[in-house]
């Protein structure tokens, strides 16, 4: 948007340049606009917006709070909490427990056993996640470490994924964490251990399904935040439900296992004891 008003910017009528203001003022949250509380706000008319937005190359208004709108929903932080929006915490705790709700919906139990199934059974795991999605696949890595060995995080500071994944067979498994704003390796990657046979597990947003197409089991999560950011409370409940499922799957294999790492822990002096 602002690139497209400095570019007409010479043309601009001082009515336009008012709107023009008033909407690099409002860039952020221009999708929770109407035209006509644009008018208002910037003491013109309705026919006064429409052809300012129609000088910036837009069929219309709608076209130009659409756009905005789907950026959001692509990931991009725009917008934000009013300041008048009332208490904040309240706010996303509310967002979140409706995510929540929606993911637990989602969830098919029989796809969460045979994903656990795999995930326990498999001669060696690789949890791959790029961007916002690493932190989610570092957290579901560690808990997976707890129950079975062989568990490797991609990519690794500084390098590539290829050198990880070439070896991977039909007696390992793959997890991808996809969420929005993906880099394009998501789906090269995915297809790519798809095609050496390697049964694959997607944690990922609804926007992921053309990318993850080659996924055996895809679970779904709902990411969306009441502000400008995404929010990944349902997320970190879906990797703690899996990651549980498992260690139930795993048997007294992941409770022995449970139980070195606790010794190991002990033994080098590595968590605090209280």
């Amino acid at each position: 948007m602002r690139e497209r008003i400095e570019r007409a910017w010479p043309d601009l009528s001082p009515v336009e340049r008012r709107l023009a203001e008033l909407v690099l003022e409002h860039a952020e949250d221009l999708a929770g606009y109407t035209g006509a509380e644009l008018a208002d706000a910037s003491g013109t008319s309705k026919a006064s917006v429409s052809r300012f937005f129609r000088r910036l190359g837009f069929d219309s208004f709608a076209q130009a709070r659409a756009d905005a709108r789907g950026l959001r929903a692509r990931g991009v932080p725009l917008g934000g909490l009013p300041q008048d929006a009332g208490d904040a915490v309240a706010l996303h705790l509310a967002h979140d427990t409706r995510n929540l709700a929606a993911a637990a919906q989602a969830l098919d139990r029989d796809a969460l056993e045979a994903a656990a199934r795999l995930l326990a059974g498999a001669r060696r795991v690789v949890v791959a996640g790029w961007r916002n999605s690493y932190p989610v696949a570092l957290h579901l890595r560690e808990q997976l470490l707890q129950a079975r060995a062989d568990v490797a995080l991609v990519p690794q500071p500084g390098q590539t994924v290829a050198e990880e994944v070439a070896s991977l067979g039909e007696r390992d498994a793959f997890v991808l964490v996809a969420f929005r704003r993906r880099p394009p390796a998501v789906a090269a990657v995915l297809g790519h251990v798809s095609g050496l046979g390697v049964p694959s597990v997607v944690l990922a947003d609804p926007t992921a399904r053309p990318a993850t197409a080659a996924a055996r089991h895809r679970f779904e999560v709902p990411v969306d935040g009441p502000g400008a950011f995404d929010s990944y409370a349902a997320a970190a409940a879906v990797v703690a439900v899996l990651a549980e499922a498992v260690l139930a799957r795993c048997g007294a294999r992941g409770r022995e296992r449970r139980d070195a790492v606790a010794r190991a822990h002990e033994a080098l002096s590595e968590l605090e004891v209280r």
